[in-house]
C-alpha cells in the first residue's frame, strides 16, 4: 500500500503494518519492526493498538471495502440498473486491488487469528444488504421483475465480482482471454436482462 501526503500517522502505521506482514508474513514480522518502520516506539504501537493482531484487524477495519461502497450507494448511485451495477463493480475492484496485499495477508494467515475472520466477513455481509436494498427499490420503482429472489442476485452479483478478483490475486494477470471489464459487463448484462421487465 501506499503512503501520500495527506495519510495520519494512524493510518501511516497501519500501511507499515501491511507491508511488513505481506512482505514477511504475519508470524514473521515483529512489533518491534513495525514500529521501527512506522517510526515510533514499541510503546507508542501498543498504546495506539495492543497488539500485533488489533494492528491488523484495525487494517482491515480501516482499508476494507465497506466505508467506501456505504458512500457509494448513499450518494452515487443514478437508478438504472447497468450503470449503478457497472459502479459497484468498478469500485468494488478498485478497492480490492488497492488492497491486494492486506487481502493476501488474510488468505495466507487471517485463517488462524481469531475473530479475524469475523472482522474481514462484516464487509460482504454489509455489501450483501445494500445490495439487497438496492435491488428491492429497484423492484418496486418497477424496474426489477416481482420474481426476482433480490437476495440470491445479490449474492451471485457478488460472487462474480470476487471470483474475477480472487482468480488474478496471486500473478496480477488474468488466465482468461478476456479483459476483467469484458467479464464485468458481460456479467451485468447477464443479470441485467434476466432482472428487468
Amino acid at each position: 500500500m501506499e503512503i501520500c501526503d495527506n495519510t495520519s500517522n494512524k493510518d501511516k502505521m497501519l500501511i507499515e503494518v501491511i507491508n511488513l506482514m505481506a512482505e514477511k508474513g504475519y508470524k514473521g514480522v515483529s512489533t518491534k519492526e513495525i514500529a521501527a518502520a512506522a517510526g515510533v516506539s514499541e510503546m507508542t504501537l501498543f498504546r495506539h493498538f495492543g497488539s500485533k493482531q488489533n494492528l491488523l484487524e484495525e487494517a482491515v477495519d480501516r482499508f476494507y471495502y465497506s466505508g467506501e461502497m456505504e458512500k457509494l450507494f448513499k450518494d452515487k448511485l443514478v437508478w438504472d440498473l447497468r450503470m449503478d451495477l457497472e459502479l459497484i463493480s468498478r469500485t468494488y475492484h478498485e478497492i480490492m486491488n488497492r488492497n491486494r496485499k492486506l487481502i493476501q495477508i488474510i488468505q495466507k494467515d487471517g485463517v488462524d487469528l481469531p475473530g479475524l475472520k469475523e472482522r474481514v466477513h462484516k464487509h460482504p455481509q454489509q455489501l450483501q444488504k445494500r445490495l439487497t436494498e438496492y435491488f428491492t427499490t429497484m423492484q418496486s420503482r418497477g424496474k426489477i421483475i416481482k420474481e426476482a429472489n433480490l437476495e440470491a442476485q445479490a449474492i451471485a452479483f457478488m460472487w462474480l465480482n470476487f471470483g474475477a478478483f480472487m482468480s488474478k490475486l496471486p500473478t496480477d494477470t488474468f488466465t482468461a482471454s478476456q479483459t476483467l471489464q469484458q467479464i464485468i459487463s458481460a456479467n451485468i448484462e447477464l443479470l441485467a436482462r434476466g432482472m428487468t421487465p
